[in-house]
């Protein structure tokens, strides 16, 4: 796919002009999705190509892996509005080429006005939709406040990171026919839960070619690029938000803005099979369920039975049914619950929750439970490795496509609607069909339960491989895929994410496939006693791995989107 873009950057250049005075000369910039590629220093892979060339444009102007995603992060904010995001929040897991390891929690939090039944009516039954359109669904935002977080490990100014983000939204960009189809799907819910005019909403349908400018959006990046996150969660924006949520009967304040802090966490670390997995701890259940399901395989010959072999889909199911059992019994932000996360991962737990395993007969979630001791779908992800050894992976989101569909006016982005995550009332499925308990219930201050699993994987002590995925509750299933595809079955990068997908998370208790999984092996699985059922596209993956001993970096978008790569 090609596509003319018009907007202020300059081939092979950023151009740093200060956003007051942005240029006023324009000029065509002739690009393609590019989703594989081999290049010798530097690779960036994310949702949208426009991004993606941001982040490579910004490593080969001296910054750095940190550098880039920064700049990525911002330039989706504006080019992929369904996922990309000043309102929502993320985790970002990096492995430093000094060694260092990062874990930023920017996960969204709940405003104080919370409150544990605030979803149910008078009976005590959930209102849905109030978890999910709208106002009061919005979590307080985390983006902005963890892009200047992880500005302690970037080496390059803010402003040069963010000016890319204002061209493309002061001057607009081509959109995609993807974009297109998505924007008119929403219209009807952008007119029913916005109280003023949005960019998203033109009279004629939205086609592929049109122009996307967002002032509004520019003009709180401009602010953000002055003030810093005060840009942000003080002054104009601040109050732009607050005055939203009165209009909307939404219940964030100033003071939940100004008070949000960003999380740094012990970044999570197992090994597997001599290879180091490097992701994100809690509030991130990918964490932890990943290293449940890595741990529960360690002891099975899975490369000898193959790639889609029916002997090993079978196993990899069970091991997701007994992760997410868990995950809905015990998971929840642990500033506010005590979780057994030790336990949960101990060997000899794991190696107790596969004793019920039975080759070629069906499990069942109604005997499978949460383990026993003692005592959406719309994220996005990016990927980028430098020719430093830096290596960056981050999983943000808003939740639901385009969030709550709720744009903040005068100001331009959307809100998430994140307070879905909660339980909303334990044993009540969220809009991903998980389940929760009291671990997490909704409380002032607290994080949501997420199933971002941004994460990294070591040979040694150098970087294999970034990867990571959105999909809502099929994220932990799909890291979980790719590593196994490229760790034990030997797949491609491009094969490892584009390859058909299937998913299991406990409840329902059913195997979810991609429509173009092979029939052999459904007909196997349903000849176990499963019930299979087909869907749409499984997640937007990205990957890219470095060839051991070199910087040769191949980097792939997933084939279900607009995703794209770009590196040098």
């Amino acid at each position: 796919m090609r596509l003319l873009i018009i907007w202020g950057l300059a081939a092979g250049s950023i151009c740093t002009a200060s956003a007051q005075t942005l240029p006023q000369q324009q000029w065509p910039y002739d690009y393609q999705i590019e989703k594989n590629i081999t290049v010798s220093h530097s690779a960036v892979v994310s949702a949208h190509p426009l991004a993606s060339i941001v982040g490579r444009l910004i490593l080969q102007d001296g910054g750095n892996a940190v550098d880039a995603a920064i700049a990525t992060q911002l330039a989706l904010a504006v080019v992929y509005p369904g996922a990309g995001n000043l309102g929502g929040g993320g985790f970002m897991v990096a492995r430093l080429a000094n060694g260092q390891q990062v874990a930023l929690d920017y996960r969204e939090a709940a405003p104080a006005k919370a409150r544990r039944d605030m979803y149910l009516d008078s009976a005590g039954n959930p209102i849905t939709t109030l978890s999910l359109d709208g106002h009061l669904a919005a979590g307080i935002p985390g983006t902005v406040a963890g892009l200047f977080a992880s500005m302690k490990y970037a080496k390059l100014p803010f402003s040069r990171l963010i000016d890319p983000a204002i061209l493309l939204a002061e001057k607009g960009f081509v959109i995609t026919a993807s974009e297109a189809s998505n924007l008119n799907a929403y219209k009807a819910d952008f007119q029913r839960l916005n109280t003023a005019p949005t960019a998203f909403v033109k009279d004629q349908p939205w086609k592929a070619g049109d122009t996307l400018i967002q002032k509004d959006l520019a003009h709180t990046l401009r602010l953000i690029r002055k003030k810093g996150a005060a840009g942000f969660y003080q002054g104009e924006t601040a109050a732009n938000i607050v005055a939203e949520m009165q209009r909307g009967k939404g219940i964030m304040t100033l003071a939940d803005l100004k008070n949000y802090k960003v999380r740094e966490r012990k970044a999570l670390s197992f090994n597997y099979k001599g290879y180091t997995i490097l992701t994100m701890p809690l509030p991130s259940s990918g964490g932890i369920c990943l290293q449940q399901m890595m741990g529960m395989m360690e002891n099975y010959p899975v490369s000898e039975w193959g790639f889609h072999s029916p002997k090993a889909v079978q196993l990899m199911v069970e091991v997701e049914r007994r992760a997410y059992a868990d995950r809905a019994q015990f998971l929840g932000d642990p500033d506010f619950v005590k979780v057994p996360v030790a336990r949960l991962t101990s060997k000899k737990y794991l190696t107790d929750r596969m004793a019920d395993f039975v080759p070629g007969k069906a499990g069942s979630s109604e005997i499978t439970k949460a383990g026993t001791f003692p005592e959406s779908e719309e994220t996005t992800h990016l990927s980028i490795i430098d020719d430093k050894g830096n290596a960056v992976a981050v999983t943000t989101t808003l939740n639901g496509h385009y969030g709550s569909r709720t744009v903040v006016g005068k100001a331009g982005f959307l809100l998430n609607n994140e307070m879905d995550d909660f339980s909303v009332k334990p044993g009540v499925p969220n809009m991903y069909g998980l389940v929760g308990t009291e671990a997490n219930a909704i409380a002032p201050g607290k994080r949501m339960l997420s199933s971002m699993t941004p994460t990294i994987v070591l040979q040694g002590k150098q970087p294999l491989y970034s990867l990571g995925t959105p999909g809502g509750a099929t994220i932990i299933t799909s890291v979980f895929q790719m590593l196994m595809n490229t760790l034990e079955f030997g797949l491609s990068p491009a094969d490892a994410i584009n390859k058909p997908k299937f998913h299991h998370q406990w409840l329902p208790d059913e195997i979810a496939v991609e429509k173009d999984f092979p029939e052999t092996v459904i007909t196997a699985l349903q000849q176990m006693g499963y019930k299979v059922i087909k869907r749409g596209p499984i997640g937007r993956s990205e990957i890219i791995k470095r060839t051991p001993g070199t910087f040769v970096l191949d980097a792939a978008g997933d084939k279900r989107g607009d995703d794209s790569a770009s590196g040098y």
